[in-house]
């Protein structure tokens, strides 16, 4: 299982870190977030067009309002935030279709891994790529003495633990034990955290970006919560 660790590695860490790092310098915490809420959505839709998982109408309908609620929270937001660049947008919208995929490889062929060693296995692969990254960028030239750096590690290793390590681990088993979609719900949560932090940050939100953000939820809602007989493959 080599090979999928790898991959899961990959789409479930990796790619995902450099993307919200980089679209973050440009839009606030609280819209990555809320636009990380998408993932239920892409999960569908590549269960359904790569893994031929089906989907019923309703959960079809949900993705259409969830996509048309991400696009409306993204031109809202480059209204209220004329100066932010929402192209960067676009980084977050690949970093959740990482997601999706990841969860989909969960659970179609790491099924047979404990969340624990899946989440080993994902970190001894990228752990090469990680440090490479990490010396061609300005990781040696940085002054690890100084305050401003060593309060910067401190927020990333507390990241690290807990956004990352420990929530790896009980995603991994939820994915197991549940359907792909239903996993990637915990995603409901995340315009609550990430508003809250971006409010508590500074960070301007709208009435137009609030009524988006409900909007995608309720997609959301609409594509894990429904329980009838799938009518389309």
């Amino acid at each position: 299982d080599w090979k999928w660790l790898f991959i899961s590695g990959l789409l479930g860490t990796f790619f995902p870190a450099f993307l919200f790092a980089y679209a973050q310098t440009e839009i606030d915490s609280a819209i990555s977030a809320i636009l990380n809420s998408t993932v239920p959505l892409i999960t569908l839709i590549m269960g359904a067009v790569i893994f031929g998982i089906a989907f019923s109408r309703t959960q079809l309908l949900g993705v259409i309002i969830g996509l048309a609620g991400a696009i409306a929270l993204v031109f809202s937001g480059m209204k209220n935030n004329p100066e932010q660049n929402y192209l960067f947008a676009g980084l977050v919208f690949i970093a959740c279709t990482c997601y999706a995929s990841n969860v989909n490889i969960i659970k179609r062929y790491l099924q047979n891994i404990k969340p624990l060693a899946i989440a080993t296995g994902n970190f001894i692969f990228i752990l090469p790529l990680a440090i490479i990254v990490f010396f061609s960028a300005d990781g040696a030239s940085l002054e690890f003495t100084s305050e401003p750096v060593l309060k910067s590690l401190g927020y990333i290793i507390v990241l690290c633990i807990f956004g990352t390590v420990a929530a790896k681990i009980m995603f991994n088993k939820l994915v197991q034990i549940t359907s792909p979609v239903f996993a990637s719900s915990v995603t409901y949560l995340m315009p609550v955290v990430g508003l809250t932090w971006g409010m508590m940050d500074g960070e301007t939100f709208s009435i137009w970006q609030v009524l988006a953000t409900m909007v995608i939820i309720f997609a959301v809602v609409l594509v894990t919560r429904d329980k009838k007989k799938p009518a389309t493959k």
